[in-house]
């Protein structure tokens, strides 16, 4: 009975081996299959791409001197720019700072001027009007007192006040 095992476990192993072999041999001509056609892709890949990488190359070279003056003007440019916008702001702070400055004269000169407007007014008001109303009325009452001496008649205003209750009853 051992030897029947034995050999039952031979022809397992033996059949277990033969299946193998044949996946190693599938294996192989798939591998085969597809490396031939790797290669062809990349020989495809090659003498496609290569005419072209030498060409995008060759115009790198030729473009990095123009793309290396375009980097140095781009950052003149930002510098002057800078420099410019920096002259400008002080400039015009300084412009501001002026006008504030010519504003705060304004206006104290024009409260001054209207200080002094007031004061004169008052000034005029005080020296000037009152003594010639306090002239006007002594002067009135100087006409008036010689009126009543000499015995004339009063004058009428010419606005109508003061007429007599007479004369208002017709």
């Amino acid at each position: 009975m051992d030897d029947n095992l034995l050999r039952i476990f031979i022809a397992v192993t033996t059949f277990a081996i033969l299946i193998q072999t044949g996946i190693l041999v599938g294996l192989y001509f798939t591998v085969r299959k597809t490396t031939a056609k790797m290669e062809a892709l990349a020989t495809q890949v090659t003498t496609r791409t290569l005419p072209t990488l030498e060409t995008v190359q060759d115009m790198l070279v030729d473009l990095r001197p123009k793309l290396d003056v375009i980097s140095v003007n781009v950052a003149e440019s930002s510098n002057l720019v800078r420099n410019q916008l920096a002259r400008i702001d002080a400039t015009l702070t300084d412009a501001l700072d002026r006008t504030r400055l010519q504003v705060i004269r304004a206006d104290e000169l024009l409260n001054r001027t209207m200080d002094r407007v007031e004061e004169t007014s008052e000034v005029v008001h005080k020296t000037v009007i009152s003594p010639l109303r306090q002239v006007n009325g002594l002067m009135s009452a100087i006409s008036t007192g010689f009126e009543v001496f000499l015995g004339q008649k009063r004058r009428q205003p010419k606005n109508g006040a003061g007429v007599p209750q007479d004369e208002m009853f017709i």
